[in-house]
């Protein structure tokens, strides 16, 4: 175990957030992927942890340099059935990957936009954009320096919202819904790949800062997420867990979980407390179908 797996901080909300902010920032700066020289998903390539989250080597193929970072849960590009001409928003859109998978999905007539509180990671991923336009051809993304509990976009704007592996980051995730509802059109979808708890962590976990910023210590359970979601006036909640993710994840030795494996109890393991959790819901009312230019 990493000696920094299981250093306790102070987890209110604000020190968090400037934890995450400042963690996901050095990401960003290191350059290329966040697996750098110590790798965020151990002896595997990035590539190999994002085809573990579900992703296909033709999507990853044709990814400007340093978009995929390794940060995934899951594909929710995949759970959202993209249609040609969709406006897309991506909550916590990190270097850009599902950003770029969507605009392919959507095709030039729709958007594909991407909200990160982090500077550094939105000026990577503006960076990628426009290498993703010189291979592509593609105009249809943007980047958006935001955070997440309150979107810098109007009411009823986007068809689509997806989100990898981030809303567990938020220490007010019944707005970060809210918000999501917000943006939607009527009879507009959510897809969200995140992490969730099986069972209460252990209070070194709960209270380590590397967990938060690992996407652990900061998962709900799945009864809390669909309790937040039908609140903010949600329907059609399904939550599918998916608990091979954690166990292959901690299989490639991924730091990001490593340094906090010796914080659990002798024999237990990592994937006995929280899984990878495809969510996917809708906003109530009759979708207007966007026919492509």
């Amino acid at each position: 175990m990493n000696s920094m797996g299981c250093r306790r901080g102070n987890n209110k909300d604000a020190d968090r957030r400037s934890r995450i902010r400042e963690e996901y920032g050095r990401i960003a700066r290191r350059g290329g992927s966040c697996c750098g020289n110590s790798s965020c998903c151990g002896g595997a390539s990035v590539d190999a942890a994002a085809k573990a989250a579900g992703y296909k080597a033709e999507e990853l193929g044709v990814l400007p340099d340093g978009a995929n970072m390794g940060l995934s849960c899951g594909n929710p590009t995949v759970l959202a059935a993209l249609h040609p001409g969709e406006v897309i928003l991506d909550l916590g859109s990190g270097g850009g990957l599902d950003v770029f998978t969507a605009a392919r999905a959507v095709g030039r007539s729709g958007r594909a936009i991407g909200v990160d509180m982090t500077k550094a990671m939105v000026a990577k991923a503006r960076r990628n954009a426009r290498r993703f336009k010189e291979a592509t051809g593609l105009d249809n993304v943007e980047f958006i320096n935001g955070e997440i509990e309150s979107l810098p976009l109007p009411d009823s704007s986007v068809d689509v919202v997806i989100s990898n592996c981030v809303i567990n980051l938020s220490g007010d995730k019944a707005r970060v819904w809210r918000e999501i509802a917000r943006v939607l059109r009527p009879g507009g979808r959510v897809a969200v790949s995140d992490m969730a708890l099986l069972r209460p962590l252990p209070a070194a976990v709960r209270d380590s800062v590397e967990a938060f910023v690992g996407c652990i210590a900061g998962a709900v359970t799945p009864a809390e997420t669909r309790e937040m979601m039908l609140a903010a006036g949600l329907v059609g909640v399904k939550l599918k867990p998916k608990a091979g993710y954690v166990a292959g994840m901690t299989e490639m030795a991924a730091p990001l979980y490593g340094e906090i494996a010796g914080c659990f109890p002798r024999r237990a393991s990592i994937s006995d407390y929280v899984t990878s959790l495809d969510i996917t819901a809708r906003k109530p009312g009759k979708r207007k179908r966007r026919v492509p230019a």
